[in-house]
């Protein structure tokens, strides 16, 4: 089985641009009429779209599930944490390191601490809670741990997005360009390898196995009318 058979179990959707006249855009147009039988015929469900429009940047586009782990992971190796003078924020760096430290395993054991009550979606209340789920003092003491560490990292999310000049929003608008190849005056051999590639960052970034959580002991069928 060729990768082109896997491609719509790491992507959503591939998106192809050109323009219908120009000869930058021939080499995505050719490879797009070469493949498009053999690809749909592979993969039936998997959207597979060409958007023209005149002198459109040829180029090609998916949609990859980046985390903040990668997010943060990708400013420090590239250096984006900086000071207005240039210099590498150090302040920054070591929120975002210690962010992308943090022991999700245990963060999700706090979270379900108080059994049928998740923090994360209160919408069932004690009575005594009110409005406030902090309010009431045996989930606050159950779930300690869990508030200890939601604090953390809303201290931790807090100094890395503190940076100048939208720092933290260039640096996401920046990774989500990696979801694009542009592929100006690129020949068909171009063209696959740039599929290829956003194929392969599917397979690292969007791949779905279900796998219930050690630390889910017990599970509940949902309400069968939602």
């Amino acid at each position: 089985m060729t990768w082109k058979a896997g491609i719509s179990r790491y992507l959503p959707a591939m998106r192809f641009f050109a323009c219908p006249e120009s000869p930058s855009s021939i080499g995505v147009r050719n490879w797009y009429l070469k493949n498009h039988n053999e690809l749909k015929h592979l993969n039936p469900n998997f959207p597979l779209l060409m958007r023209t429009a005149e002198n459109c940047m040829p180029a090609v586009t998916t949609e990859l599930e980046w985390t903040t782990d990668h997010l943060l992971q990708f400013m420090i190796q590239t250096g984006r944490f900086r000071n207005t003078n240039g210099t590498i924020a150090d302040d920054r760096v070591e929120a975002a390191q210690d962010y992308i430290a943090t022991d999700w395993e245990s963060f999700a054991q706090a979270r379900l601490a108080h059994k049928g009550f998740d923090p994360e979606q209160p919408s069932v209340k004690s009575s005594a809670s009110g409005d406030n789920w902090r309010d009431d003092a045996t989930l606050e003491s159950n779930l300690s741990e869990y508030t200890s560490m939601k604090d953390t990292m809303h201290a931790q999310m807090a100094i890395i997005g503190s940076g100048p000049n939208k720092e933290y929003t260039r640096g996401t608008n920046a990774l989500l360009m990696a979801q694009r190849v542009d592929l100006w005056c690129a020949g068909e051999k171009e063209v696959e390898l740039a599929v290829q590639h956003l194929y392969k960052l599917g397979r690292l970034l969007n791949e779905r196995e279900a796998v219930f959580p050690k630390h889910i002991k017990e599970f509940y069928p949902g309400v069968e009318d939602i």
